[in-house]
């Protein structure tokens, strides 16, 4: 999962980002409202946490601002304001859930579980045909054949599970798994694309990973009876 994480105090912006990588997510960091809301349009993460006094726009603003572009992503907003008509206007702006600060590390993690449940996000395993895939355990598993997979190859793969047979093209992938401000370039998406085709064919699943010209990835599951 893929965290924006907007928070102008930089000290406690790299303390948040901490807790949050430490509990394996990923996490990219914003600092002024502005920036928000460019990272937020990219479409590649799960979860915003969204401080509310910031430079340029305040939290309530760079919220209201994605709802009323009817961008759904989930926002916690995080502010040491915390009388009822904040907590309102917090709410109100588009905000899904509301934490004052200061917060135990514990409650900030559970806030983001029970947001990503809510989204659907968040669940035990993925499938697709005979392919799945626990989340826990990042165990890739088809039929009684079952291995576990690298980091990157198991957000690649989630990718690819959560989007099934939808087009993924090598941006979105890039953006996704590896971070909208990481040096990677397209090479790397085809590498590793290259390595969860080796697994799926160890594994005799009857899912592959396909490409289509110029477009992206997708997954196809090939009928009982038939040779690819």
């Amino acid at each position: 999962m893929r965290i924006l994480l907007v928070e102008d105090e930089k000290i406690l912006s790299k303390s948040i980002k901490m807790i949050l990588e430490r509990a394996e997510y990923e996490v990219d960091t914003a600092y002024d409202g502005e920036e928000a809301l460019e990272y937020a349009k990219t479409a590649i993460y799960d979860l915003m946490i969204l401080d509310v006094m910031m430079p340029k726009l305040n939290g309530y603003q760079v919220a209201r601002q994605l709802r009323k572009e009817k961008n759904g992503l989930p926002i916690l907003m995080l502010t040491a304001k915390s009388q009822l008509e904040d907590r309102i206007e917090g709410l109100e702006g588009g905000a899904d859930y509301y934490l004052t600060k200061p917060f135990d590390k514990r409650e900030l993690l559970a806030c983001i579980s029970a947001l990503l449940r809510r989204q659907g996000q968040e669940v035990n395993s993925l499938s697709f045909g005979d392919l799945s895939l626990d989340l826990d355990s990042k165990d890739l598993s088809s039929g009684a054949h079952s291995l576990k997979l690298s980091k990157k190859e198991f957000e690649l793969m989630r990718m690819l599970l959560q989007g099934k047979n939808q087009i993924l093209s090598k941006e979105q992938i890039l953006q996704k798994v590896w971070g909208y401000d990481s040096d990677a370039v397209e090479n790397h998406v085809e590498v590793y694309v290259g390595f969860l085709r080796k697994k799926l064919r160890l594994l005799e699943s009857r899912v592959s990973i396909q490409s289509r010209r110029g477009l992206g990835y997708f997954l196809a599951e090939q009928e009982e009876g038939k040779e690819e």
